[in-house]
């Protein structure tokens, strides 16, 4: 297992480039956000992580098949690795970034083109949903000033209803 590597994998960096190729840009394993995932699409707000089949226990995949020996360490090892994708993924959707899950068999030969192309579109959708909740949350501070500065003219006002009346 030391000769196992959780970066720079074959289907990782195939899947990068064919994502560069197709104009965009990202950044590769980034610690600053949880779980460190496999491309990072800033601009997009989105996420990918690309999972190997056995690794990650990608049930239907002939890839995922549990070893016969010392089966309880594996089965309790892959369902971990579940358990802590599961964590990584709620708290990146809870920081707005979009996740998007790329399985090592998606990757081969013949399901290349339409694997990269659903990500393609899931990496534009995610970028349009940051940006209309950037719209909107820029939207509700625009809406909170302008009620700030109507109830501070109003108390000025009536500040100066309240002194003309009892300065008489």
């Amino acid at each position: 297992m030391s000769r196992i590597h959780s970066s720079g994998t074959k289907p990782e960096i195939r899947l990068r480039r064919a994502l560069w190729h197709l104009g965009f840009r990202y950044r590769v394993n980034d610690p600053r956000l949880p779980g460190k995932p496999d491309i990072v699409f800033g601009r997009y707000r989105t996420v990918v992580f690309v999972h190997g089949c056995f690794w990650h226990g990608h049930q239907g995949c002939s890839l995922y098949t549990v070893p016969k020996t010392n089966v309880e360490f594996w089965v309790s090892k892959v369902e971990r690795n579940k358990v802590r994708d599961s964590a990584v993924w709620r708290r990146l959707e809870a920081l707005g970034w979009k996740v998007v899950v790329v399985w090592e068999c998606q990757l081969k030969k013949a399901v290349f083109e339409e694997t990269v192309l659903r990500v393609k579109d899931e990496i534009v959708s995610g970028g349009k949903e940051y940006r209309e909740r950037i719209a909107l949350a820029r939207q509700l501070r625009e809406k909170s000033r302008k009620e700030q500065a109507e109830r501070k003219a109003r108390n000025k006002y009536f500040s100066q209803e309240i002194k003309a009346k009892y300065s008489r």
